[in-house]
């Protein structure tokens, strides 16, 4: 989202990205080769030439605890095919689902559950949160959890492990031992309260981000020229420029001459949806309103039976969310960090209107820093936003144009040419 790394401690055949003047790293020239190497038998000379012609193999490890995980995830396997073609190969593990013992499988079911009780699991992760403490954790599930890290990567040989969850990091390491043979990426994606858990210094590479997360990674002890700001991976069908917003609203049915707002809370449907749309309608703007609930049938269904007063478009799951977002003018949605890099390149001014406490915290903090959105977790503030804009449009504008500023569309394929440069594929050009 913000932040870019340096050209300085740059490793040959990574691209280049702009990075802090203390992340320089030494330069280490290659030893000279002092002997004419022997000349390979048949054998050998067949493996080479095997080895040579197989493709690098990417295996990214996720978790669905959250959607960001995933998304995060498919942004990254899209932009490697998008940036290397059929040159590599990739696939996706839900470590926690299909590989994890007893009951630590069940986490993707149960995760939605826990975050009901959103003060308790603010709690929890502030308490185990801290360098020390994130290493209890770890050495105290080392044991319980290395074996079934290892058949995890034996049924998955790759070049490169790629991580998009936390719990992934440490664990995968250990299972891969200190004489590993691939190269681990670990892909931040908590923007700015990023738990220690993140962090390990085996990683070859740390990708996070923002510069706070940076911060973060170094105050863990993390090795500066490690660590690169590369922003939040979203979907290619998010990162076009904005286009002809009057031939989106057509095409999509929408009221040409009023402010769109677009009511989301990510693929659930989580947040308080119906009691914003509800207030919202009340309030007597004039604006319209557009709402996706999501797989959130039961709300879907609640809102397709309100009486609506303003003009209102109902939506349930759609792939249509990169279109939405191009055509309104505000979006209203939870602190989810996928969403809000979304928002960013769409320039489109956030309000907050829910956050999970612990690793959202920051991402209100991150959008009311950065001028681009407000945190109103009450409806009536929501509404007396609404209106504030409508009144001084100048002011949603200048929200509108910080978000273009503090925008990373090229971040998914930035990561793609990290991970590339780990398996000699073909260097990319400097970003700017």
């Amino acid at each position: 989202m913000e932040g870019d790394a340096s050209r300085r401690g740059h490793r040959a055949g990574m691209p280049r990205v702009r990075t802090p003047r203390h992340a320089d790293a030494p330069r280490i020239d290659a030893p000279r080769q002092v002997h004419r190497p022997r000349e390979p038998d048949r054998r050998s000379r067949k493996r080479s030439e095997s080895q040579v012609m197989k493709k690098p193999h990417v295996l990214v490890l996720f978790s669905d605890t959250g959607g960001g995980h995933r998304s995060a995830s498919e942004a990254i396997i899209e932009a490697l095919g998008l940036e290397f073609g059929d040159s590599v190969t990739t696939e996706m593990v839900d470590f926690f689902k299909e590989y994890a013992p007893i009951p630590f499988n069940k986490m993707p079911e149960l995760y939605p559950q826990m975050v009901k009780a959103p003060q308790l699991w603010g709690a929890g992760f502030y308490a185990t949160d801290g360098r020390t403490r994130a290493r209890m954790i770890t050495s105290a599930f080392r044991p319980y959890a290395t074996p079934a890290a290892k058949k995890l990567l034996k049924n998955h040989p790759s070049d490169v492990i790629v991580t998009t969850h936390l719990a992934a990091n440490s664990v995968g390491l250990w299972a891969l031992g200190r004489n590993r043979d691939r190269r681990f990426i670990s892909v931040i994606t908590d923007p700015v309260t990023t738990h220690a858990l993140w962090f390990d210094n085996r990683a070859d590479l740390i990708l996070v981000p923002t510069e706070y997360a940076r911060e973060r990674a170094i105050a863990n002890h993390m090795p500066p020229e490690k660590v690169f700001v590369v922003g939040q991976p979203v979907s290619d069908r998010y990162c076009a420029p904005p286009g002809d917003k009057h031939a989106l609203r057509e095409k999509l049915g929408w009221s040409q001459d009023k402010m769109i707002v677009l009511l989301i809370g990510g693929g659930d449907g989580m947040g308080p949806i119906f009691a914003n749309a509800e207030a919202i309608d009340a309030s007597g703007l004039d604006l319209g309103l557009v709402v996706v609930a999501g797989r959130n049938e039961r709300l879907k269904a609640k809102l397709d039976a309100h009486k609506w007063k303003i003009p209102a478009h109902i939506y349930g799951f759609t792939r249509d969310l990169p279109d939405f977002m191009r055509a309104a003018d505000v979006v209203i949605t939870k602190a989810g960090p996928g969403t809000i890099a979304e928002a960013l390149i769409a320039g489109l001014p956030i309000i907050l209107n829910a956050r999970l406490p612990g690793q959202e915290d920051g991402n209100v903090t991150f959008v009311q820093k950065e001028r681009v959105g407000v945190w109103a977790p009450r409806s009536d503030r929501v509404v007396r936003t609404l209106e504030k804009w409508l009144q001084n449009p100048e002011e949603r504008e200048l929200f509108a144009a910080n978000c273009l500023a503090a925008a990373r569309p090229e971040s998914a394929r930035l990561v793609a040419r990290f991970i590339g440069s780990q398996v000699g594929l073909r260097a990319e050009p400097v970003i700017t």
